[in-house]
């Protein structure tokens, strides 16, 4: 599960373009009549609140969160919050270092501290699918499945009707989530028709998994790693197979590496 936090597409790539656009080249006078041409930058007020800040100040915040998601993609949880520490001393009301120090949260299994802070991020970016996303994975991960399957459909809905390009394999695994609360929720027949939505010429382990699940359901285990052992010979990249895997550990038909219901330690108090 932890895995597929989605941390966002910086703020900063708006902001620093705009401090490039604040003084126009002096061999370039900008006339009125280019002017009125021109259409004015639209930020939020926190977008606007950073773009105030002195440029130094601007180039170190973007330093430190920049080093934050580095270090954050080699799993060095500890000096990923180091990072956003002196880059949220800086500027406090960025949701991409709200959404990433959720994200440590995850790694700790610090369920509440993450909610917390993606919260706080989806305040700031409203209907912002990576950050809801992120929302329905806590969700997930706490067993509150019809919080889960609301924001996740909403989610769903807002990419489509919006047409936000979002990576495919994650809008599957997303519908294969909405399927796996159905089953919770025991909207059974809904489920079924769910795990047939996808059949194996598509691009995704869903349909493999949808069907493992339905089995597991129906307390065939057999069958359910038969279709486990299927996804594992067609998608062999364990990059690929490994969020899956996860949420299968998560909802609890799979064993955990730990042996209990997760997919990683608890976290230390």
């Amino acid at each position: 599960m932890k895995k597929h936090f989605l941390p966002l597409t910086l703020l900063l790539g708006a902001a620093v373009t705009a401090i490039a656009e604040e003084k126009p080249a002096a061999d370039k006078p900008v006339t009125e009549k280019a002017t009125e041409k021109k259409d004015t930058p639209q930020y939020t007020p926190n977008q606007q609140a950073f773009l105030n800040l002195p440029e130094e100040k601007r180039t170190e915040y973007a330093k430190h969160l920049q080093e934050a998601y580095r270090v954050f993609q080699e799993k060095r949880v500890f000096e990923t919050l180091d990072e956003l520490a002196k880059a949220r001393a800086i500027f406090k009301d960025d949701p991409d270092a709200l959404n990433l120090f959720g994200s440590c949260q995850v790694e700790f299994r610090a369920f509440d501290k993450a909610m917390e802070a993606y919260i706080a991020a989806d305040k700031l970016s409203p209907d912002n699918p990576n950050i809801r996303f992120n929302i329905g994975e806590v969700y997930f991960v706490t067993k509150k499945w019809k919080e889960c399957l609301d924001t996740f459909e909403k989610v769903l809905k807002l990419v489509a009707e919006k047409n936000i390009k979002l990576d495919p394999g994650l809008l599957r695994l997303m519908e294969f989530k909405v399927l796996l609360c159905k089953i919770k929720l025991g909207k059974k027949e809904e489920a079924e028709i769910l795990a047939e939505k996808y059949d194996y010429l598509d691009d995704s382990p869903y349909y493999y998994f949808a069907h493992a699940a339905m089995a597991y359901e129906k307390k065939d285990e057999i069958n359910a790693e038969e279709w486990l052992a299927r996804a594992n010979r067609i998608f062999n990249n364990p990059a690929t197979l490994s969020p899956w895997q996860d949420t299968m550990v998560e909802f609890g038909y799979i064993k955990s590496f730990y042996g209990e219901d997760s997919a990683a330690p608890a976290a230390a108090k």
